[in-house]
């Protein structure tokens, strides 16, 4: 039914890697301010883009914080159908440490059925999916149908922290019937899954300081605090021998899954000491459960860095004065972040002994774990495309990771997100050598294609009962 646009899609096939690789050269790193024009370039290249195949309205919007802008645009011509807001950033994680790239980081490479560079998983090469197969159907076909708005946000990486604003300040513009997400990996390449779950998201930083300075060892070594001492016993205590966390009130009101949800995650085939092993790694967590439990159903407290003291080549013989560390922190249904952060940070000072000072700063993140409605009707359009062009029945499965979104557009916009994304959880997003699998493109344009008419065959009324405002 579909061979019109599939044809445009394969005679098109070497222009729509050319713009991939026009793309992803935009070295659009939102963390660092160096790479503010590479930002910039990333919006142009989407502007032209967007405007080329025909949508309207294009504009930035900024959100009123002085962070990156996300881009906006719309094709609103399927009347009588649902409205979906389409999802995807364009912003991607810094390429360090460069050494480790087996090629240039933004310069996208073939090797072995894979596309290399940063940000081709996650998720400039999802993105590109999901706006070729609609370019495919405005070229071929004159129209979309159903009526699409698309945000392109960027700031994703940073922990979306001008989205709130952006979402509260143009409420009518974004109004949909729901959100079609291009961001949100697959599980695994070997199995059809759709992700119904993600769980939420927070961090700070906190620092100690035990003098006025560094100080010599020999002066003042085991006569006063060493800062890394005192550090490494504050985050060694924030885990028992269990591996849970020890902060009182943390897992109060976790809503565990239904048993009928947790006897298919116990039936999905899984080798957890394989898949620890595939990364050079062997299982570990919270003891009582299993590792997909331990990624899916339970939360998380990580130290993602810890530092003070010299660090340079050969030796110094100080007493640091400051350590420094990064916190975050995974949450699970029933969790509230607010009350997950301070309560980690009261656990935190009750750690830290008389005559060390302690400083909290840089908060980031606090979205709650999201879980899409079981009968949604988005869900339902997605499920059915992935069996009509995978060829199998998809199994629902949640992720371990955060997406912002999913929590931010419920509070705001009061609409469900079901994510829709071709790039797969083991590809090196955030890592160096970044891939996205050749196949993932095909199939990804021909689910996006089916999902489109999918949606197109449903009525607005029938999202009614999951619009929350």
């Amino acid at each position: 039914m579909n061979s019109d646009l599939m044809g445009e899609i394969q005679s098109g096939r070497s222009e729509f890697l050319e713009r991939l690789r026009i793309y992803l050269n935009c070295q659009s790193v939102s963390t660092d301010p160096a790479y503010a024009a590479g930002m910039r370039d990333a919006r142009r290249f989407l502007t032209g883009f967007l405007d080329g195949m025909g949508f309207s309205g294009i504009r930035e919007l900024d959100g009123g914080v002085g962070g990156h802008p996300a881009l906006y645009a719309e094709c609103l011509n399927a009347e009588g159908a649902p409205t979906m807001l389409v999802y995807g950033h364009y912003d991607v994680q810094p390429p360090d440490p460069l050494d480790r790239w087996k090629s240039p980081p933004f310069e996208m490479q073939e090797r072995d059925g894979r596309l290399y560079a940063r940000g081709i998983s996650d998720d400039k090469g999802p993105t590109m999916i999901a706006l070729e197969a609609m370019r495919a159907y405005l070229e071929v076909r004159g129209g979309l149908p159903i009526n699409v708005k698309i945000l392109l946000e960027g700031e994703e990486e940073t922990g979306s922290p001008s989205l709130p604003n952006i979402l509260k300040q143009n409420a009518d513009l974004l109004a949909a019937d729901a959100i079609l997400s291009a961001d949100g990996a697959r599980w695994r390449a070997d199995l059809t899954a759709v992700n119904v779950g993600s769980r939420g998201n927070g961090g700070f930083e906190f620092s100690l300081k035990t003098a006025d300075m560094d100080l010599h060892s020999g002066r003042y070594g085991g006569a006063v605090p060493n800062a890394l001492h005192e550090m490494a016993r504050v985050i060694a205590a924030l885990h028992d021998t269990d591996n849970r966390v020890t902060v009182p009130g943390f897992y109060d009101g976790i809503v565990m899954p239904d048993p009928a949800t947790e006897a298919d995650l116990h039936a999905i085939p899984f080798d957890g000491a394989a898949w620890a092993g595939g990364v050079g790694a062997s299982e570990k967590g919270e003891t009582g459960y299993t590792t997909l439990q331990r990624l899916w159903d339970r939360p998380t407290l990580e130290v993602n860095g810890m530092w003070g003291g010299y660090q340079g080549a050969g030796s110094k013989t100080v007493i640091p004065n400051e350590a420094h560390a990064k916190i975050t922190m995974r949450l699970v249904p029933g969790q509230k972040p607010e009350a997950i952060r301070d309560a980690v940070k009261a656990h935190i000072a009750a750690l830290v002994p008389p005559g060390v000072e302690l400083t909290f700063t840089a908060d980031r993140g606090w979205t709650k774990a999201y879980t899409v409605p079981a009968k949604h009707p988005l869900l339902m359009a997605a499920e059915e495309a992935l069996s009509e062009t995978l060829g199998e029945k998809p199994v629902r499965v949640r992720i371990g990771a955060t997406l912002p979104l999913s929590d931010l557009v419920s509070r705001e916009l009061g609409i469900d997100t079901v994510m829709f994304s071709f790039s797969t959880a083991d590809e090196q997003f955030h890592a160096p050598n970044e891939f996205l699998r050749l196949s993932a493109i095909d199939d990804g344009i021909r689910a996006w294609i089916c999902i489109l008419d999918k949606i197109g065959n449903q009525l607005p009324d029938l999202y009614a009962p999951y619009r929350q405002k």
